[in-house]
């Protein structure tokens, strides 16, 4: 096979599945101990929501003033702010929650051209990771709920994901809300029109595991009258 045509170069073949098979064993153990650091901070912080949204905003962006908005907002109301730690949306939440005295949690990933932790996250609420996955169970269980505003594939894939752990009853039910109508209206009406009417992939109900809104007050009042009903507790 000619390699010359791939967009990955796989000729370069260093190790054998020995030496793979010594590796893998190894990284369980940094595995574990991500696991371990990020259970034993996040268990006692107490009720946060986590904030997700593209890293390219800039704070002159009205996506990252409404940010800081909604972090003040849910300070106010008595929750922590937990964030990806880095630029952009998840700064301008990390930055709300500090200005209204509130805990301010950066959950950063370890990435070859990006990202470095904001200044707006507390700093004894740092935790760095080197797995996706791992980060990943940290945002869903310690979430009293998710505020996606616009964003990228990682604003997608930590939405998805939500919904569709919520769907199949892996987790508890938890407010899991959009922030921003005209930005996700396309997303949603693909969905009614394609995945649920046209193909049935997805049952109507299911859209209903997620609400869409346009402003902070309505963020909190969504999350408010949530636990009216249910007890602040992880999600599993």
């Amino acid at each position: 096979m000619n390699n010359t045509n791939l967009p990955f170069n796989f000729s370069n073949k260093t190790r054998d599945w020995k030496d793979n098979k010594a590796i893998d064993t190894w990284q369980i153990f940094k595995i574990i101990a991500e696991f371990v650091e990020g259970f034993e901070k996040l268990s006692k912080i107490g009720p946060c929501v986590s904030i997700f949204g593209s890293a390219r905003v800039e704070p002159d962006n009205p996506i990252y003033q409404l940010t800081q908005e909604v972090s003040k907002a849910l300070v106010a109301h008595g929750y922590g702010i937990i964030t990806g730690g880095g630029p952009g949306v998840m700064e301008a939440g990390n930055k709300g929650a500090q200005e209204a005295g509130g805990y301010s949690v950066g959950l950063n990933i370890e990435l070859p051209f990006e990202q470095k932790a904001n200044p707006f996250v507390d700093t004894d609420h740092i935790i760095n990771f080197d797995y996706f996955f791992v980060r990943k169970v940290m945002f869903v269980k310690y979430a009293q709920g998710f505020v996606v505003m616009p964003g990228g594939f990682g604003t997608l894939d930590e939405f998805f994901e939500a919904i569709t752990l919520i769907q199949t009853l892996k987790i508890d039910r938890f407010p899991v809300i959009l922030v921003g109508k005209k930005y996700w209206t396309g997303l949603i009406d693909w969905l009614k029109n394609v995945s649920v009417t046209k193909y049935k992939f997805i049952s109507p109900e299911d859209l209903e595991l997620f609400t869409i809104v346009d402003t902070a007050e309505e963020v909190v009042t969504f999350i408010d009258n949530f636990y009216n009903h249910y007890f602040h507790r992880p999600n599993f």
